[in-house]
């Protein structure tokens, strides 16, 4: 059963911070992967709660503001209760907000445009340490991984394509991603928005001298 971290017990970090702990923990985040007969995966999620309430089953937490806050030191390799049947070999990053978000209504704390900027930073920072692809098959919304869309199938499906039971990020209330709309095919779910973003930030940062 999650529950709520007081403030004291989280760590503001950079992108270059987020990225350096990724660099510490990749060889043991990479070997709990491979135990599973996969690569490592980041998971991508939102609290269902409120802005700056933070939680113990999520690696690495986004406010409203778009800072990047970390566990106590950021051990990313601990194994934590974000994604059913698959934990071990991942990192979750989870969105702060979205309480009462419907697939008509993400609601009175619904993303914010810093908090969705502040999200693909991290997948980048985070992908840049653990020598990942920014792709389907390794970054996944909880909805994605629900529905088993990367291809491996550690469970039955329980997401926005089937069941419904996790949907998470599966748009993003934005003129990018404005509707519920799990089959879309143009770019325009969640997913893929966060990930082109990330993408985005990985290659700009590669061309203007580093992460920030």
């Amino acid at each position: 059963m999650a529950h709520v971290l007081h403030p004291s017990q989280m760590r503001r970090v950079s992108p270059a911070e987020l990225e350096s702990l990724a660099m510490y923990y990749r060889e043991a985040i990479a070997d709990a992967a491979r135990k599973q007969g996969r690569e490592t995966k980041l998971y991508l999620h939102w609290s269902a709660g409120h802005y700056g309430q933070f939680w113990d089953d999520y690696h690495v937490q986004i406010d409203r503001d778009g800072e990047i806050y970390v566990i106590a030191d950021g051990e990313l390799d601990d194994i934590l209760a974000a994604t059913y049947c698959r934990n071990s070999g991942s990192v979750s990053i989870c969105l702060l907000g979205c309480v009462g978000a419907t697939t008509n209504n993400l609601g009175q704390e619904s993303p914010t445009p810093l908090q969705i900027e502040g999200m693909a930073k991290a997948v980048a920072a985070l992908c840049n340490g653990l020598w990942l692809t920014i792709d389907k098959q390794r970054v996944l919304t909880h909805g994605e991984a629900a529905d088993n869309e990367d291809g491996i199938c550690p469970h039955d499906p329980y997401g926005p394509k089937s069941t419904c039971e996790r949907w998470d990020l599966e748009y993003l209330g934005t003129m990018e991603s404005p509707k519920y709309h799990p089959w879309a095919e143009d770019g325009g779910r969640g997913g893929d928005v966060l990930r082109g973003k990330a993408n985005w930030y990985r290659k700009y940062w590669q061309e203007s001298g580093g992460t920030p």
